[in-house]
């Protein structure tokens, strides 16, 4: 059967992975391109889990010289210190990070003319957030919004993920899983190592029987023969 084309965009990360650019997520890209450009000091990366958050955020940390911080690494007491001399830095799980630090972090690279990159789940103006000053800031900031992946890209997206793991699969295989799949990235992750799995033990190819008896079982209903 022949592969299915990875057609669409696509740009280097850390490691050597692949970012594939469509309609889903081009906003936050062109947002990510605009650096040095951007209006203020920071901007706001927001997405669901597993949708390509991190691939963009090692893209940025690449170009800009960035440290990546976690939201439990952003403390008063020890800022100066992660920061160092970097005039950029990437903050996950920026919801969950302390205000006052986050404030900091905030001014201390305004101050310096460098950029901030958040990393959350949801644009700030559904955090809850107590600090006035932190709450204006962030409010203020552009948000660049990754939203759930189309057919098309999560088609790339499968494709990408079996040749990751030197799986060839046909194209009835990829529209079998695209008809019955989560549009998440995060579920496509799941199946297709349950896949690669389930391909290994029983030393056969991923073809639609697989496919179909992996998620039956997944699901909790008894697998369908394979005819």
């Amino acid at each position: 059967m022949a592969q299915l084309p990875l057609d669409l965009g696509h740009r280097p990360a850390l490691g050597g992975a692949d970012f594939l650019v469509a309609p889903s997520n081009a906003a936050a890209v062109a947002w990510l391109d605009r650096w040095p450009d951007w209006p203020g000091p920071a901007l706001v990366l927001v997405g669901p889990a597993g949708s390509g958050k991190t691939h963009l955020a090692h893209v940025f940390a690449a170009r800009a010289g960035a440290i990546r911080l976690g939201a439990a690494d952003v403390t008063v007491s020890d800022l100066c210190d992660r920061l160092g001399a970097a005039h950029a830095a990437v903050l996950d799980r920026a919801e969950a990070a302390e205000e006052e630090a986050f404030l900091h972090l905030y001014n201390m690279l305004a101050e310096r003319g460098g950029h901030l990159l958040a990393i959350a789940r949801q644009a700030p103006a559904r955090w809850d957030i107590g600090l006035a000053d932190l709450r204006s800031r962030l409010r203020a900031a552009p948000v660049a919004s990754i939203a759930p992946p189309d057919d098309a890209l999560l088609s790339a997206v499968l494709v990408k993920l079996f040749a990751d793991r030197q799986v060839q699969v046909g194209e009835d295989v990829v529209a079998y899983l695209l008809a019955r799949l989560e549009r998440s990235f995060a579920a496509a992750q799941r199946a297709v190592a349950a896949l690669d799995r389930a391909a290994l033990a029983a030393q056969r190819r991923v073809t639609v029987p697989l496919v179909r008896a992996v998620l039956d079982e997944a699901s909790g209903r008894d697998a369908p023969g394979e005819g």
